[in-house]
């Protein structure tokens, strides 16, 4: 019995892994939102405590850091079953929402 256990378990091993392209693109698509709108958030912020330059620039990635942390902690360990890489999750939309930030901090301030 524990032979034909280990067989099927060297079995689905070898399988591929499949990736639904919609769910993908949707759980892209919350990770963007999230982005933009730490963006905006961090943007007023930096505005509002009077950050600007290079000030503002480190306020954002550090924010930013943050919001990658807290992405991959809440994938945990099965981040694999949502996204591709873990990269992805870290760094999509990162810089993006660079110019959101800045465009605000003027606006905030």
């Amino acid at each position: 019995m524990s032979a034909s256990i280990s067989s099927k378990s060297k079995r689905f091993k070898n399988e591929n892994i499949v990736f639904n392209p919609m769910s993908i693109r949707n759980n892209s698509a919350v990770i963007d939102y999230c982005r933009t709108s730490l963006s905006a958030l961090s943007g007023c912020t930096a505005g509002i405590l009077g950050l600007t330059g290079l000030y503002g620039f480190i306020f954002y990635i550090i924010t930013g850091l943050l919001l990658s942390v807290i992405l991959l902690v809440k994938a945990g360990s099965s981040w694999n079953r949502y996204f591709t890489s873990r990269y992805t999750v870290a760094t999509n939309g990162l810089l993006g929402g660079l110019f959101v930030s800045f465009s605000l901090v003027t606006v905030c301030r």
